[in-house]
């Protein structure tokens, strides 16, 4: 039996992560990785203590705003900012950390996390902003697409008959 590379193992955790978010469009998971070890999480959804979009519709939805556009006309925060704002009030740096994510990162994600000296982005879903991908380039940021994770759980537990 081969052992899970390190990539397929964390990737298949963001996806778990992203499976608490909260957002009625599209399920983002990231996370903060140095030295194979977890040190932040992030999911995408609405501040602490304020209702989810799941209980009273999205904004963006509402406003028929595509995908990748006015990212500010959104109640919640992407997964990325979590993962930061996770480990700024633990007091942990990310400088040199590596990041997985389930989708690529939107342009503000991207900024914040050159900002924080991520080393590396690792993802499986494309997203449609090709200003990020141009940032990261100029910022030396190497962008790693990971194939996304099958559901081995249910390949090891078939559902009964």
């Amino acid at each position: 039996m081969e052992r899970l590379p390190w990539s397929a193992y964390f990737m298949r955790i963001v996806y778990l992560v992203a499976e608490r978010s909260t957002c009625r469009r599209r399920q983002v998971g990231a996370l903060a990785v140095w030295d194979n070890r977890i040190i932040a999480t992030g999911y995408n959804g609405i501040p602490k203590g304020l209702p989810h979009c799941l209980e009273i519709g999205c904004l963006r939805e509402e406003m028929h705003i595509p995908s990748g556009q006015r990212h500010e006309m959104c109640r919640g925060i992407h997964a990325e900012q979590n993962v930061i704002i996770q480990a700024a009030t633990s007091g942990i740096s990310l400088l040199g950390t590596d990041l997985y994510c389930t989708t690529f990162p939107c342009v503000l994600c991207c900024k914040m996390l050159i900002n924080c000296g991520i080393k590396t982005i690792y993802y499986a879903e494309a997203y449609p902003d090709d200003l990020s991908k141009d940032l990261l380039r100029q910022a030396h940021i190497p962008v790693i697409q990971v194939q996304k994770p099958t559901d081995q759980a249910e390949a090891a537990f078939p559902p009964e008959r």
